[in-house]
């Protein structure tokens, strides 16, 4: 299951976006490090689900069709605040880095409105900068990238020279355990202009120019701009933005609000909403119904709390990601047991038909013939590239 790493300093609301996104309760409290163990739960993307289009009802088996909308299961781990110099072990920086290992993406949940200092210290709200915070995140993982390859590279790299080893191929076996493919270490290659016939005589630079680059492409960084309740959070939150950030306004507190008083059948509200019914007034306090009134006018404002946006964009546009449908039967668009629309698969961009046969299992790829899809009822050859929300067929030799 594609996984998901919310970082940021301590105290700047990582834990209730965790809770808000996923529903569950972990501990939650105004100091730093109140997470000490990493927190990981399921939370959801979501896409039109083809059902309404093709006007059929789903029988989902690994994800959730509501109302039209396909929620596909995302792995997301919150871990302790990261404090500057974690890649030497600083705060609780070795055990952050390490439970981040298989992160596709990270989510850097940002204190936007400035009311927590540099250590996570809660502070006056527009009395810290939160773009001083923005840039350590990719610092520390790229440090922590570097120490991983620096123990013993230049052995490493006499050896990948003389032996006329494949350095894609061998950087790549060796940081495997942390996600990092083949693909990777080549774009990273090429963009930090290192040469690669001479790993040996690479600087203490060229080594950290090339794991900048591999963080890059490994473990992309968007910003949770959280509190964006606070009067002090919007300015902020531009400057983010005129720096060349993916950013999301959030107020990770309204979300769980919301999420958890539709659990209880007070409110009607889905994930992702930009409003919400109230369905039961009377059991709800003064107190209450204010809070929900104010939730209303930050929807009216931000146009959602911005959890849900976050999950869907670390998703689709920072790691390029499209749903995929398949299914056995492309008139019925059924399984091989009767299930409609079963199975919903986040596959990259640009996959094409016959890497997609893999994915699903490595004799449909071994005997793949041809495939089908649904909507056109065509052939397609073992090249075509996949588009958002196609429901494909696999045709594939039987017997093997």
């Amino acid at each position: 299951m594609l996984e998901l790493g919310l970082v940021g300093k301590p105290n700047t609301g990582k834990t209730t976006f965790f809770n808000a996104a996923t529903l569950a309760h972990a501990p939650v409290a105004g100091y730093p490090f109140t997470t000490i163990d990493a927190n990981v739960g399921v939370t959801y993307v979501r896409s039109e689900c083809p059902c309404r289009e093709f006007h059929l009802t789903c029988n989902a088996q690994n994800s959730k069709c509501v109302d039209g909308i396909r929620y596909v299961p995302v792995r997301i781990i919150d871990v302790a605040g990261l404090v500057e110099g974690a890649h030497m072990g600083r705060g609780l920086g070795n055990r952050f880095l390490d439970n981040l290992r298989m992160a596709a993406a990270l989510i850097h949940v940002i204190d936007a409105a400035g009311s927590t200092d540099a250590e996570g210290k809660p502070c006056p709200p527009g009395t810290h900068d939160p773009l001083q915070d923005i840039w350590f995140p990719e610092v520390e993982v790229a440090l922590w990238l570097r120490g991983l390859l620096a123990k013993d590279w230049p052995k490493f790299a006499r050896r990948a020279k003389y032996e006329e080893l494949d350095l894609v191929k061998v950087i790549a076996e060796r940081l495997s355990g942390l996600g990092i493919k083949e693909k990777h270490v080549a774009s990273a290659l090429r963009d930090a202009g290192v040469d690669r016939s001479n790993p040996d005589k690479w600087s203490a630079d060229d080594l950290l120019r090339f794991v900048s680059e591999l963080r890059k492409v490994s473990k992309p960084i968007m910003v949770a701009a959280n509190k964006a309740d606070l009067p002090e959070a919007e300015p902020n939150i531009e400057r983010l933005r005129e720096r060349g950030y993916l950013v999301v306004p959030t107020c990770s507190d309204a979300e769980l609000v919301l999420r958890r008083a539709a659990e209880k059948g007070l409110i009607s509200y889905k994930p992702g909403d930009g409003d919400f019914e109230v369905l039961k007034p009377d059991a709800l306090t003064e107190q209450q119904l204010g809070a929900l009134e104010f939730i209303q006018k930050l929807l009216g404002k931000w146009g959602s709390t911005g959890v849900q946006q976050v999950i869907d964009k670390a998703v689709y546009e920072l790691l390029e990601l499209i749903v995929v449908y398949p299914v056995e039967d492309e008139n019925k668009l059924i399984d091989k047991k009767g299930n409609v629309l079963p199975d919903a698969f986040l596959v990259p961009r640009g996959t094409t038909a016959r890497e997609f046969a893999y994915i699903i299992h490595t004799e449909l790829g071994e005997s793949f013939i041809h495939a089908i899809d649904a909507r056109t009822k065509r052939r397609v050859g073992e090249d075509y590239a996949l588009k958002d929300r196609d429901v494909i067929r696999i045709v594939a030799a039987k017997g093997r």
